[in-house]
């Protein structure tokens, strides 16, 4: 579905700062992967998630999308990040990035809803906040009480719940996680968590979550990235990666001679 071959990326070539963020990234993610990537800060989780995403370029390297089954792979290398937004859709760690908070709940939501039907004109009227309302159900917060509020009124747990909601409604062909409940408080890090299982296995998404809790890493997903120094040292998956505990883990990374290894244990 998305095919990474020999992707690098070198910030500050041929200066004094000169640092190789990424390097020999060869990745391909088929469609229904559910990927966990992990690794210490400065491994390079956030970087591929920009090259993946179009915010950055990589410095080498081809990037390949195929839309669907019937389709041949598309080079996006160069395509800008608002073009990529139509099929690969991002959420962030911090829950205020994914919603416009001066705009009312129904608002964010066409618009989000319009981003998955592209080409088609939809009005909002009484039956398309019907919809908006038995969508809003599902995350079991009372929202579907309030399209008419701004949606900076609502909580960080609801804002981030409510992201993710609308980034499944788009239906992108990847959904890229961030670490997106490392600012929520247990409780509705736990409902984001629930929602982002139940979202993926009724609508065969295909994910990519980079975490720093390494239980949600054993749980969550069929395959499982741990990145060093700008470079995948692991891909587990199938029955590898169901076999895997925090110990099997911990021994992973002391063979490979990963520092740091306490940051992973957050």
């Amino acid at each position: 579905m998305l095919k990474l071959e020999n992707i690098g990326i070198t910030f500050n070539a041929n200066t004094p700062d000169e640092n190789t963020a990424l390097k020999n990234i060869n990745l391909q993610i088929k469609k229904g992967d559910f990927i966990t990537v992990i690794g210490s800060n400065g491994a390079g989780k956030s970087t591929l998630y920009n090259i993946i995403a179009g915010t950055l370029k990589p410095t080498t390297g081809t990037i390949y999308l195929k839309e669907n089954e019937n389709s041949a792979p598309k080079n996006i290398t160069n395509d800008a990040e608002y073009k990529r937004a139509r099929y690969i859709g991002r959420i962030f760690q911090n829950p205020l990035l994914g919603t416009a908070g001066k705009m009312s709940l129904e608002d964010n939501m066409m618009i989000c809803y319009k981003k998955g039907f592209k080409g088609l004109k939809i009005s909002l009227n009484n039956k398309m906040r019907e919809f908006f309302r038995e969508q809003l159900k599902v995350l079991n917060m009372g929202l579907e009480n309030r399209l008419g509020d701004n949606v900076d009124q609502f909580s960080g747990g609801q804002r981030q719940a409510l992201t993710l909601l609308m980034a499944v409604m788009s239906r992108p062909n990847l959904l890229l996680l961030d670490e997106h409940t490392a600012a929520l408080d247990p409780t509705n890090a736990q409902i984001v968590m629930d929602l982002t299982r139940r979202f993926a296995e009724e609508y065969n998404l295909t994910v990519m979550m980079v975490t720093h809790n390494m239980q949600h890493a054993l749980d969550f997903g069929n395959r499982l990235i741990m990145m060093n120094k700008g470079e995948i040292i692991s891909d587990i998956s199938g029955e590898e990666k169901k076999n895997l505990t925090m110990d099997s883990i911990v021994e992973l990374f002391k063979k490979i001679k990963v520092n740091n290894d306490n940051v992973l244990l957050n």
